[in-house]
């Protein structure tokens, strides 16, 4: 009898207390790192299966553009002997970007019908795309190192700080294209304007010339509203000057990429509830 008239305790669930989307999904993310994997396996396989040279095309593509890029400016910003290892240098970190930011728009746009159907990480595309891109600028690293030998430009001891430089630059590709996707669930021409921008956003930035040349256009401002110029700068310190970048440099660098990646990371978890009912 006591028993009986023991009230019965239910669980009352209470949404205001969900927790953080941001921190759910880096959970999630975690949870399904396989999917991830996978994901850069299909992106690897799917790209150079049907290719001759398969993956020997990520190493032509910098040393192609590079030997272009060689003919036609070399003399004009008179670096005759260490142009070549410049361009490729800036190249492969611009690459990385361009090429990555780009592969998020798709494979967004490709995978959201995805999200009305399974239960999956909606950063998983994104994320799988910074991978295949660290996985392609490794491979890149090769032509580099060739192009370095053949034109006796000193490979210094500082390239042991790549992996910092690549994450920093992957951190920030990462937020851009976190933001990127996230606009282009809701209004999907944002993918077809994007490349103009891209474009334009390759000439504002010293990649195919050195940066003193954008040093006196509007005092310098050129280069201080440019978000991925301190990134990719200490990219290119580290390999091609040979030094170790300022604190200052780090800093500019890693307050840029980290604090990219954690507003774009905040603004697609806040959002990414809605992209069903929009894609």
């Amino acid at each position: 009898m006591d028993n009986l008239s023991t009230p019965s305790r239910s669980t009352i669930y209470d949404s205001s207390k969900q927790r953080n989307s941001a921190i759910e999904e880096l959970r999630s993310i975690f949870q399904y790192r396989d999917l991830i994997f996978q994901l850069i396996r299909r992106d690897l396989v799917t790209r150079y299966k049907r290719s001759v040279l398969g993956i020997l095309w990520t190493m032509l593509n910098p040393l192609g553009m590079m030997l272009i890029l060689s003919v036609v400016f070399s003399q004009l910003f008179n670096m005759r002997g260490t142009y070549p290892a410049f361009i490729i240098t800036n190249l492969i970190a611009w690459n990385f970007f361009s090429q990555t930011t780009v592969a998020s728009l798709n494979a967004m746009l490709w995978g959201s019908s995805l999200f009305q159907r399974i239960y999956l990480p909606r950063t998983s595309f994104v994320v799988s795309a910074i991978g295949t891109g660290v996985v392609n600028t490794l491979l890149a690293m090769v032509p580099l190192v060739f192009i370095y030998l053949v034109t006796r430009s000193p490979l210094h001891t500082t390239i042991l700080f790549l992996p910092v430089s690549l994450f920093l630059l992957a951190a920030f590709s990462l937020g851009v294209s976190l933001i990127l996707s996230t606009f282009v669930a809701f209004f999907p021409d944002v993918a077809e304007m994007y490349p103009i921008i891209l474009t334009a956003w390759m000439y504002l930035t010293p990649i195919i010339y050195p940066e003193e040349l954008l040093a006196n256009i509007f005092n310098g401002w050129l280069l201080r509203l440019n978000p991925l110029f301190p990134v990719i700068k200490v990219f290119r310190i580290v390999i091609f000057d040979g030094k170790v970048p300022t604190l200052t440099e780090w800093g500019m660098a890693a307050g840029i990429a980290l604090g990219t990646l954690l507003i774009g990371w905040i603004f697609f978890t806040q959002n990414s509830k809605s992209f069903a009912y929009h894609v």
